[in-house]
């Protein structure tokens, strides 16, 4: 069984860098799609940041692009998302997640189903 545990959330001021890791155990050896997802307070929850193992590639939401970087350590079995300058709308509880689908699409506005969930981070940026 799968289990995801983030960490790395936190308040900072706007403009600030914060760094999320998501450990795994139990982990697959090879897992077609990881990603960090996140959900503000009445909004529905949407995708940031995915990562394609099989394509190696990377999809970004707009506003994530350029600010936020998906990667992962194998040997760690561990994925991170580096935030920098960061926003008061990036406050929310980030999830990072397994084996969902579909990939690209989720930070699309696809919504994605199935896979593996961590239990969330809460990541508070302050103006």
């Amino acid at each position: 069984q799968v289990h995801l545990v983030e960490s790395g959330g936190g308040s900072v001021q706007a403009g600030g860098s914060l760094k999320l890791s998501c450990a795994s155990s139990g982990y697959p050896d090879i897992s077609y799609c990881l990603g960090w997802f996140r959900q503000a307070p009445g909004k529905e929850r949407e995708g940031v940041a995915v990562m394609n193992t099989v394509e190696r590639r990377t999809y970004y939401t707009d506003s994530a692009e350029g600010r936020f970087t998906i990667s992962r350590d194998n040997a760690k079995n561990t994925l991170y998302l580096q935030m920098n300058n960061l926003r008061p709308e990036d406050t929310a509880m980030y999830f990072c997640a397994a084996d969902f689908s579909p990939c690209g699409g989720s930070v699309r506005g696809r919504i994605p189903e199935g896979g593996y969930w961590g239990q969330g981070t809460q990541v508070t940026v302050s103006s």
